[in-house]
């Protein structure tokens, strides 16, 4: 491995239909605004928009045709054609109820049981589509390097540093050297001591948030293997990953930021690494989670009165 800044990896293969709404929920908010329109666009409305050449989809948005083709490739397909093709997908798999509606917000009026529906809704989606645009090729990448590795920093603040410290706890759970960061000061003095052979993970849903980017930055500068968690495949954090795993999200709304919303599809993330690594490292992982689990016994214990 070398310094120099890294790629992030993109898939030769366009994304499934599955993973086409998935995909514009994620990506929109970076996108331009003229480019945001053609997503509305198809993610709205798959089968009308399958049924209009490339010109056609241009003059219904107020777009040109290399906005569509741009939104195209932004979204994974390599031209206008491969995009009609997951979008007649779309339209099928909707047209066999498959794919679930979309909720609206959440009202500041609205009765509990509802509000309980629509957060059960949207959790069981943002799962979904986390699922759907997972790499499992970027995932299989970045088992391996912790099956194997010597210690493992993890960064993450806020929500994120919640995140991060349940994927501490559970490597060590199964014996793995892992410490989650959420002051960046400690972040940045730690990852100076990481080399080749260990791994830095960092998460952030916004992909930019500067306290997770630059630990995670020194760590490639020294070596380390490096994960970027992030909601934002583009975003500057995926500069010094070596592999990326893009989350989803519910959609966002008042009384619900993104920030907040993020966090389901980033414990799913890290559930998958977390089992993944386990299989990997049965032989070791069992004795270990074993005796994790009997040295707490005692605490789920009633107190002998």
């Amino acid at each position: 491995m070398t310094n120099d800044v890294k790629e992030s990896f993109t898939s030769d293969a366009p994304p499934p239909p599955a993973a086409l709404a998935a995909k514009v929920r994620t990506l929109a908010p970076s996108m331009t605004r003229s480019m945001q329109r053609v997503a509305e666009a198809v993610a709205g409305d798959p089968a009308g928009c399958a049924a209009l050449t490339v010109t056609g989809l241009a003059e219904l948005t107020g777009t040109s045709e290399a906005t569509v083709v741009r939104t195209a490739r932004l979204l994974g397909y390599p031209g206008y054609r491969d995009l009609r093709l997951a979008l007649a997908g779309l339209a099928a798999q909707q047209q066999s109820g498959r794919a679930p509606a979309v909720t609206a917000d959440i009202a500041v009026d609205d009765p509990i049981a509802d509000v309980v529906a629509k957060l059960a809704h949207d959790e069981q989606q943002t799962l979904a589509d986390t699922a759907a645009g997972l790499d499992t090729v970027q995932l299989g990448a970045a088992v391996a390097a912790l099956a194997t590795a010597r210690r493992v920093d993890i960064y993450g603040v806020g929500a994120s540093g919640l995140v991060a410290q349940d994927l501490a706890q559970k490597l060590l759970r199964i014996g793995l050297i892992a410490h989650a960061h959420s002051d960046p000061h400690l972040a940045v003095t730690n990852a100076v001591q990481l080399r080749s052979g260990d791994v830095a993970i960092a998460i952030t849903h916004s992909g930019s948030t500067g306290d997770v980017i630059e630990p995670l930055r020194v760590a490639f500068d020294h070596g380390a293997t490096t994960v970027a968690i992030t909601g934002r495949p583009d975003g500057p954090v995926t500069q010094y990953a070596d592999h990326v795993l893009t989350t989803s999200t519910a959609r966002e709304s008042e009384l619900r930021p993104a920030a907040m919303s993020s966090r389901t599809s980033q414990l799913l993330v890290i559930d998958c690494l977390f089992t993944c690594v386990t299989q990997r490292t049965y032989e070791t992982a069992a004795p270990a989670l074993a005796a994790s689990y009997e040295a707490l016994a005692h605490r789920h214990s009633p107190r002998n009165r």
